[in-house]
């Protein structure tokens, strides 16, 4: 064969082998969607399962919100740095080792005797479900080297991500109908089992080339604030107000301030805070976070309200939630074609207007009936979160110079799994506060009331229309602040055009800052 005929060969060779990903990549694509599936369900599992968690365990008020949000603000509070780390030591041994963990929290959780235990072993899993997303990403991108088969590629990975949001309580309602709540942890091995099995022959070892130096003290300063303040607030919801809760509130936003001011004099920051200096990127991060703390709250509590104030079973309550789990799956694929027509603002101020009118339909849940209310408000809600889980970080990183997308992807994907922790933590802690004030006073929650010997009719009304007007107030407030984010953006955004979709990937590096390795 000629030189000439064998370079030929080799050029068309090359490009079928970009063109075409090939088996691999869609089987290595398989493997990573497994722990992305379990990061997002671990978000949302425990909706359902709270009552049950309460009966066996009985934890206090605060403890019952830290069971379910510690999760999302460990996840939310590492994810860039975890980022930083892929980058500097690699990313798949990064998914491997966090996969790992994951399983070993998974199993604690699921037979913890206590509460503290289990707010542990939730923190554990948060720890290791931070090294998984920006990990999965970056690997997801050696695999699809094509930009046409990359895009579709990463919407199937929104697509899954936003479907764990989702089925999550519907899966753990599943499982609590048949098994113990433990259940709902364990349901995690099997898919960690083949990703731990599949993952080494499937994708291979992606090293960003530009690093910089991880600073540990922003990392303590920005987590340790987090958990201070929401703790501060919790107690405060749940017991009222007294020296330990504002002072462990104030140290946290001293520590919150601290870590901000220090963002602005490093070379690497963890958060790169001047980018919020442009609006739309301000407004697509607003639009990560509202949206989750809004769903997460409104998913927490609408669960405890079917099972514990209309006493309707777990599975029952699972396949109300199944509609509204169908539309926003069905809204996260369809949004980049939808913007493709109407452009970016037009969906984001739809997003914002659509979750603010399926709140307002939860101010109609009344004690005694709300199973249509509640459906018709998860499928008109989800339809903004779906685009929301879709939009965020592509327009966050179609917002800010080339250079700057990493850190801009990072911030995005941060911004929803703080969101989500937030949502439990204030909406949540809302709800607690005029229970504890419009309650019959026996005991701090529903469920712990719902659990007293001898409970008389009368107490029993009052403490469910005491816990129904937190949830209408959780949704009321909720609701405004999306109806205000969308006047917001009609004012701000700049007009869009229908445009092509852009196939970089959310936050990816650009070609000559990684590198592959066999």
């Amino acid at each position: 064969m000629s030189t000439a005929l064998r370079q030929t060969v080799d050029v068309m060779t090359e490009q079928r082998v970009h063109s075409s990903p090939g088996l691999r990549a869609w089987l290595g694509l398989a493997v990573i969607l497994g722990p992305v599936l379990l990061v997002s369900m671990d978000g949302s599992i425990l909706f359902l399962a709270m009552p049950r968690i309460s009966q066996a365990l009985s934890p206090t008020a605060d403890q019952a919100l830290w069971i379910l949000d510690i999760y999302g603000f460990a996840v939310g509070s590492l994810l860039v740095a975890f980022g930083s780390i892929g980058d500097r030591y690699g990313r798949l041994k990064l998914l491997m080792i966090g996969a790992t963990v994951f399983g070993i929290g998974s199993v604690g959780a699921a037979f913890a005797p206590n509460a503290e235990l289990l707010i542990a072993f939730r923190a554990l899993m948060g720890v290791a479900g931070a090294t998984l997303l920006p990990s999965a990403l970056a690997v997801l991108s050696e695999l699809f080297p094509d930009s046409r088969r990359r895009a579709q590629a990463i919407g199937i990975f929104a697509a899954a991500f936003a479907a764990g949001f989702a089925i999550g309580p519907v899966v753990g309602g599943s499982l609590l109908e048949r098994f113990w709540w433990g259940s709902v942890f364990l349901v995690n091995l099997p898919v960690l089992v083949v990703f731990l099995l599949f993952a080494p022959t499937l994708l291979r070892e992606v090293h960003a080339t530009r690093q910089g130096r991880i600073d540990a003290l922003s990392v303590a300063t920005s987590a340790g604030g987090l958990l201070l303040t929401m703790y501060g607030l919790k107690r405060m919801a749940a017991d009222g107000v007294s020296v330990l809760p504002v002072l462990a509130a104030l140290l946290g936003i001293a520590l919150l301030t601290f870590f901000a001011l220090r963002q602005r004099h490093l070379e690497h920051p963890l958060i790169d805070f001047s980018l919020f200096r442009d609006r739309v990127f301000t407004i697509a991060i607003i639009t990560g976070l509202l949206p989750l703390a809004a769903w997460s709250a409104a998913a927490y509590l609408a669960g405890i309200y079917l099972q514990s104030v209309l006493s309707l079973s777990v599975l029952h309550a699972a396949l109300l939630a199944l509609p509204g789990a169908v539309v926003l799956t069905v809204s996260c694929i369809i949004t980049p074609t939808v913007v493709d027509r109407i452009g970016k603002k037009t969906a984001l101020i739809i997003c914002h207007f659509s979750i603010a009118a399926g709140l307002g339909l939860l101010l109609l849940t009344t004690t005694a009936d709300g199973v249509g209310w509640y459906v018709a408000s998860t499928v008109i809600a989800s339809v903004g979160y779906g685009i929301s889980f879709s939009l965020v970080a592509d327009t966050a990183v179609g917002a800010v110079p080339t250079e700057r997308a990493g850190s801009a992807g990072a911030i995005a994907e941060t911004s929803n799994e703080i969101g989500n922790a937030l949502g439990i933590a204030l909406l949540g802690s809302l709800a607690a506060l005029i229970f504890r004030l419009q309650g019959p006073a026996l005991a701090p929650t529903l469920d712990e009331t719902l659990q007293l010997p001898d409970l008389v009719p009368t107490a029993l009304q009052e403490a469910k229309a005491a816990f129904v007007t937190g949830l209408h107030a959780a949704a009321a407030v909720a609701g405004l602040l999306h109806a205000v984010l969308g006047v917001v953006a009609l004012r701000w955004l700049p007009k869009s055009e229908p445009s092509e979709p852009d196939t970089r990937m959310p936050g990816e590096p650009t070609a000559d800052r990684v590198e592959s390795k066999a």
